[in-house]
């Protein structure tokens, strides 16, 4: 697994609604705030998938990741366990980070933690060797919202730096939480990126949910000119 949202299952697209700006902050804080870790779709114990990728590309345990949309995920737990020593993890939800931070305890302090809309977020330039995105990318239904993102991309990822992405598939469901998505395979995702991103592995996975539902996801390791 890579990622995966509540209540993300196929759906007639006249059901789904889009936000975005500060109505998507209250929606995704109010699924923090009103559902358990392991009471939401995207939840496992392990992402094995995210770090296999991570520690492919990591030339050490000093390289500078950023996971963005991390919220409550376990990633940074593992990576923390594994002496990656310099973490952040960007969330648009207060509540998503602060479950995480009480589930870290005192290794909290170690971790940067950016609470902020990725397409609006403060990065610094040139901060990071690894951008790792589980199911953040495909909510960005708007060119607007996905151009924004590519700047801050590019902005923020270091040259031969590696982005690890990871998006619902061809296959995969219509809708996530009531919300529009965009599929993807991996051709269509590396073109959002540019020609100087170039790909280095892509695959599909079926995530199976809490309740036994499954949902497919292209992930690609993709690396910096």
């Amino acid at each position: 697994m890579l990622a995966s949202f509540l209540g993300c299952v196929p759906s007639d697209r006249h059901s789904v609604r889009s936000i975005n700006g500060m109505d998507s902050k209250a929606h995704w804080e109010g699924i923090y705030q009103n559902k358990a870790t392991d009471a939401v779709s995207w939840y496992r114990l392990h992402l094995e998938t995210s770090l296999r990728l991570i520690e492919a590309a990591a030339a050490t345990p000093d390289a500078a990741i950023i996971d963005v949309g991390g919220g409550e995920a376990t990633l940074v737990d593992d990576l923390l366990a594994r002496g990656y020593t310099q973490l952040s993890v960007l969330d648009i939800s207060q509540p998503a980070i602060a479950r995480t931070q009480q589930r870290l305890g005192k290794q909290a302090a170690l971790v940067n933690w950016i609470v902020a809309d990725i397409t609006q977020a403060t990065l610094p330039e040139q901060g990071y060797d690894i951008w790792h995105d589980r199911a953040v990318f495909h909510f960005l239904t708007a060119q607007a919202q996905r151009d924004a993102y590519v700047l801050q991309l590019r902005h923020a990822l270091k040259p031969d730096g590696h982005l690890l992405i990871s998006t619902f598939g061809p296959d995969g469901p219509l809708q996530c939480s009531g919300l529009d998505i965009v599929r993807y395979d991996a051709e269509m995702l590396q073109r959002q990126f540019g020609p100087d991103f170039l790909l280095q592995e892509s695959g599909t996975e079926v995530h199976r949910t809490p309740w036994g539902t499954e949902q497919q996801f292209v992930y690609c390791h993709l690396k910096r000119r």
